[in-house]
């Protein structure tokens, strides 16, 4: 199972933030524009991504913005959930993906894991960082 996320036209910024900040890459991009239906495009979405894939973390995330007149509502009702190798890895992605959003959790010890927390990234997309391992 893969995520899509529908961006309010900045997906190709949040994607070059999420390559940075999870080291991975984009393997596809098409815009609007580049798109069979270019011609057709609105100038204001000719620039807009229509569909991309990211590759993170041996995981794919799709992206796009969305469409000319489909209204763009937030996120509600899920988080992408990032496991780290270790306490120090999930600092460093919580710090990264965190910078310019907002914390929702800070990144700390739980029952369940030596490291842990949530946050909304500058996109508004929520996020979990989580240590997989029990604690010692």
């Amino acid at each position: 199972m893969e995520a899509y996320l529908s961006f309010n036209g900045n997906a190709a910024e949040a994607l070059a933030f999420y390559a940075k900040s999870l080291g991975g890459k984009i393997l596809f991009s098409m815009t609007f524009g580049e798109s069979p239906m270019g011609k057709e495009t609105p100038d204001s979405h000719k620039n807009k991504i229509m569909h991309a894939t990211l590759e993170a973390r041996g995981k794919q995330i799709m992206a796009s913005d969305l469409p000319p007149g489909m209204p763009f509502d937030g996120y509600k009702g899920f988080s992408l959930s990032v496991q780290a190798k270790d306490v120090k890895e999930g600092e460093q992605l919580f710090r990264t993906l965190s910078e310019g959003g907002k914390v929702t959790m800070p990144y700390a010890a739980t029952f369940w894991s030596p490291g842990f927390g949530m946050l909304e990234d500058k996109f508004g997309v929520p996020w979990m960082v989580n240590v997989d391992q029990p604690q010692s």
